[in-house]
């Protein structure tokens, strides 16, 4: 039993080390080849703020790696924040969540059939010649 307890508790830790160590890249669909962001703007865009930017965001759905990463080290909150974040400001009419995509392939054929969208993908997502990158976690 002691035996199968500490194999559990290795393999959550392996699996927690590799959620930890994946990073994620956004891309844009812009005009601007040479377009960078930092990291509070990036957060700005997907959570609705007034943003210098006039990005439409999109995502992964919340089941996704990369959202996990990218709401752990670019927002800041878990997902049950964000989620309750979305219902207050729906609730009061003031914003929309960004729109949901199943998969990594969805979003990239969306990004490319719409200028001034931008999403969060695994930074090891080869990106088309069209999108550009505008940052990537460290």
């Amino acid at each position: 039993m002691k035996y199968l307890s500490r194999l559990c508790l290795a393999l959550l830790s392996i699996n927690s080390f590799s959620i930890y160590a994946s990073d994620v890249i956004v891309v844009a669909h812009t005009t601007e080849n040479d377009f960078k962001a930092e990291k509070r703007q990036i957060r700005d865009i997907f959570m609705g703020n007034d943003s210098q930017f006039l990005l439409k965001p999109v995502v992964l759905t919340a089941r996704s790696e990369a959202r996990f990463i990218f709401n752990t080290k670019i927002v800041g909150l878990t997902e049950s924040r964000i989620q309750s974040y979305w219902a207050q400001m729906r609730f009061s009419g003031r914003k929309k969540p960004p729109q949901e995509f199943e998969t990594i392939e969805s979003i990239l054929a969306f990004l490319q059939n719409n200028k001034d969208t931008v999403a969060y993908l695994p930074a090891d997502t080869e990106i088309p010649a069209n999108l550009t990158l505008i940052y990537k976690t460290e």
